[in-house]
């Protein structure tokens, strides 16, 4: 798989611009399409820790842009504004990554169908995101790490902010699971 010059340095303009950490660790897009996103951070002084493995900072950003190059292609297809948030992040860390590694996101369909629910309802509206992070050069296709973020979409209001919840806090709903909703 080769790079994607035009995405990827769509991405670094956007990072340099709203997260700096993103143009900092030079990711490269290699797969962009309506099925999914692959992701590509080298393995450098930017990116490892102390054991010379990816450092866990560097795959959670990994996994943030695999999933959010997604929703912002969705969104940007969809012609609304909508606002795009990762309302929770879980991780299984299966081997040390030695390599470069590439984030595999494949659930283009169902964030396009998200996009398309938050505008039709104009609520908050969630679900989860798998992110497979791989060293091919090192195991092929076995991932190294899976990762999970709750994607959260809201449409924005004609003043550029999210529109207040139904219930008119403003705010998102709890976490499933969370207490506090019991």
């Amino acid at each position: 798989m080769g790079v994607l010059w035009k995405e990827t340095l769509k991405i670094w303009a956007f990072g340099w611009a709203k997260i700096p950490m993103i143009a900092f660790l030079r990711p490269r897009v290699l797969r962009l399409d309506a099925d999914g996103a692959v992701i590509r951070f080298k393995l450098n002084r930017r990116s490892k820790n102390h054991l010379n493995s990816m450092y866990f900072g560097a795959l959670a950003v990994g996994a943030d842009l695999a999933g959010g190059i997604m929703a912002m292609e969705a969104i940007n297809a969809a012609k609304q504004p909508v606002s795009l948030i990762f309302q929770s992040f879980k991780a299984e860390y299966h081997k040390r990554a030695m390599a470069d590694v590439d984030f595999t996101c494949t659930d283009g369909a169902a964030i396009r169908a998200l996009v398309q629910r938050a505008v039709e309802t104009k609520d908050r509206v969630s679900m989860p995101v798998t992110i497979i992070a791989t060293t091919p050069s090192v195991s092929g296709d076995e991932p190294v790490a899976t990762l999970e973020l709750v994607l959260s979409l809201k449409l924005k209001s004609k003043d550029g902010a999210p529109r207040p919840a139904a219930n008119g806090s403003g705010e998102a709903p709890a976490p499933v699971g969370d207490p506090a909703r019991n």
